[in-house]
């Protein structure tokens, strides 16, 4: 299932070009095409959901069969945190340790099925810290544009506890969740995108697609079975930029999530 929106225009404006980089020239017709999964995660909420745990997490990628898993971690941070947990089975270091889906799942579920941990996150402490900084200028300098992206910010999550779709595996796997997540994000990438620089909407989603993609190009043609672990707001962003690709084929997440943890929606809906 290939994903399209009616929202993709806005989205699309700055993965167009890496999409068209990233596409294969040449590539035979016959090769087989990389098989993509693109799973939303929500960090420190997988330590306290009932229906959305590091448990239910670790049946969903059993599931999906990796052989790479496509990380929210920066490039300059895993071989630290995998060398740690080699060592002594508990990862320190700092930017990896504050995801419990990479600490208490990934890394162990690597030891067991022998996939790889791959790292495309493009963020670096230094964009984070000026981000944040930036905002708080912003909130003084632009507040009636603050008061929008507060707005939007609320809509996702009005929106989504009003249909039911947040916080569960089933409802986050889901196109509308991305549509109710990109209407949301429209003000503050509109407003804010090119005043927090890298640390845009739209600029960091397309460095973390430039990294994805460059893993992407160099499993083409293999059929390898390719997982992307990203922070569920970020899903809809990744899987626009994946529909781009002729060598991938995007691989239904909420039927492998329904597939490992059953469709508690579809007997509502049922019912």
């Amino acid at each position: 299932m290939i994903f399209r929106t009616r929202f993709a225009p806005l989205a699309l404006t700055g993965l167009l070009s890496l999409g068209a980089c990233s596409t294969p020239l040449g590539l035979s017709q016959s090769a087989p095409k990389t098989k993509v999964l693109v799973l939303g995660m929500i960090h420190s909420g997988h330590l306290t959901s009932e229906t959305y745990g590091l448990a239910e997490l670790e049946q969903i990628l059993r599931a999906a069969r990796p052989d790479a898993v496509l990380t929210e971690i920066p490039p300059d941070r895993l071989r630290q945190a995998a060398k740690e947990f080699a060592a002594t089975g508990v990862i320190t270091e700092p930017r990896v340790r504050v995801f419990p889906e990479y600490v208490d799942v990934l890394f162990p579920l690597q030891a067991e099925l022998g996939f790889d941990i791959v790292p495309c996150a493009g963020w670096t402490r230094d964009m984070a810290d000026a981000r944040r900084t930036k905002l708080a200028e912003l909130r003084e300098t632009h507040p009636k544009e603050s008061a929008m992206v507060s707005e939007g910010f609320d809509y996702i999550d009005s929106v989504l506890d009003r249909e039911g779709l947040s916080g569960t595996p089933q409802g986050i796997h889901t196109d509308r969740y991305d549509e109710i997540v990109e209407l949301g994000m429209t003000p503050y990438d509109v407003h804010f995108n090119g005043a927090l620089g890298l640390g845009g909407w739209t600029n960091i989603n397309d460095a973390h697609w430039a990294l994805c993609a460059q893993e992407l190009n160099r499993r083409r043609g293999t059929g390898d079975r390719v997982v992307i672990t990203f922070g569920s707001w970020h899903k809809g962003r990744l899987r626009q930029a994946l529909a781009l690709r002729n060598d991938c084929v995007e691989v239904d997440a909420g039927e492998v999530v329904r597939g490992a943890l059953g469709d508690p929606l579809g007997a509502a809906k049922a019912d």
